[in-house]
């Protein structure tokens, strides 16, 4: 596998506001990831709310400045080239935002948004740039005329269009999207997911996605990494995690996808409890307090990412046990205060789904 971009021990720690009697906390965002992208794949970062996704999204294209580690573009570091170095290099690096009404400059034209990234690195002549903007505004499933428009005139779908030519006139290598579609209804989310992927092949792309929901990146993941408070928990092929998850939080995430009954719900499998406080993280395993598989050195040893084979790495103490027998074959592992609990927690994060989904 070609890497075109990778990190090393990233980190990224927020100070929180001092308080009046005390001492400010440090929050761990991002902590410690190490991920390689591959050139041409279509690349998903998923996990809860609040576990760092974002934050890893914008590190990742340098719009924070990491606390500690490397990101490597082709051969760059991005986290420690100068300005100079860093914008010229933002041509081949776009970025999708989540909302696209607060990321569009609402007293700008729709033209003049489109083309402002070709204007800032030099591209093209007056006259080729907007025709290039008419060109990219047909491409996303608009009209040409939409040019002399003003964001407020396009339903969501449409400016996350808008957004998305935005992000391509800069002809970059590089797209990453940070929740693309979570604003959009469930319709507009299938458009927008099928143009990312025709798009991504008609310009040879590099696509990483962020996302909470594991339904909408099911079908367009290469690969796939699951985080959780800050760290990758898996990381592996989409096809072989979505059969066949080694942690037990990347199965509880998958086992929250909404399905379609007839009937009675079908059982799940579950785990119980909030996330930790991030400022003060459990020890050994993060995810141990609601781990239906946690053993004594869950609570006393951090698990590190261990290679599994097949292009899988999973940070589990008992990922190999795992893989050797199967999720299904250590129900009996789990202690009887344990049993079920993935049905609550599954089925709390499907209710919080359908609650927020637009009507």
């Amino acid at each position: 596998m070609t890497a075109i971009l990778s990190t090393r021990g990233l980190r990224k720690d927020f100070v929180t506001a001092k308080p009046l009697f005390g001492e400010a906390t440090v929050v761990q965002a991002v902590a410690g990831v190490s991920l390689d992208i591959a050139a041409g794949e279509t690349f998903a970062i998923v996990g809860e709310s609040g576990c760092g996704k974002s934050t890893l999204a914008r590190l990742l294209l340098r719009l924070i400045d990491p606390t500690a580690g490397e990101v490597w573009y082709k051969g760059e570091d991005l986290a420690s080239l100068p300005p100079a170095r860093l914008r010229a290099l933002r041509r081949d690096l776009q970025f999708i935002f989540q909302d696209p009404f607060s990321s569009l400059n609402p007293q700008m034209s729709v033209g003049a948004l489109i083309e402002e990234p070709m204007r800032v690195h030099s591209i093209g002549t007056r006259t080729e740039r907007r025709a290039k903007v008419a060109d990219l505004l047909t491409r996303v499933g608009l009209r040409p005329e939409h040019a002399d428009r003003y964001p407020h005139e396009f339903s969501g779908g449409q400016r996350q269009r808008i957004g998305i030519a935005r992000a391509l006139a800069s002809g970059p290598t590089v797209l990453i999207g940070d929740e693309p579609v979570s604003a959009l209804d469930v319709s507009i989310q299938a458009q927008v997911v099928n143009l990312l992927e025709d798009l991504k092949d008609d310009f040879g792309l590099t696509l990483v996605i962020i996302a909470h929901d594991l339904a909408v990146i099911r079908h367009m993941a290469d690969r796939v990494a699951v985080m959780y408070l800050g760290e990758v928990v898996e990381c592996a092929p989409a096809g072989d995690l979505y059969a066949h998850p080694l942690h037990p939080y990347a199965e509880a995430l998958l086992a929250a996808i909404p399905v379609a009954s007839y009937g009675a719900r079908p059982a799940r499998t579950m785990v119980e409890g909030d996330p930790p406080n991030p400022i003060a993280p459990p020890p050994g395993c993060k995810f141990h307090p609601r781990c239906p598989y946690a053993t004594d050195i869950c609570r006393v040893e951090r698990p590190v990412l261990a290679d599994m084979g097949g292009g899988r790495t999973v940070a589990c103490h008992r990922a190999t046990e795992l893989s050797l027998q199967g999720l299904a074959d250590l129900e009996q592992a789990r202690t009887p205060a344990a049993r079920g609990r993935f049905a609550l927690y599954a089925q709390a994060m499907a209710d919080k789904t359908a609650h927020n989904r637009p009507e």
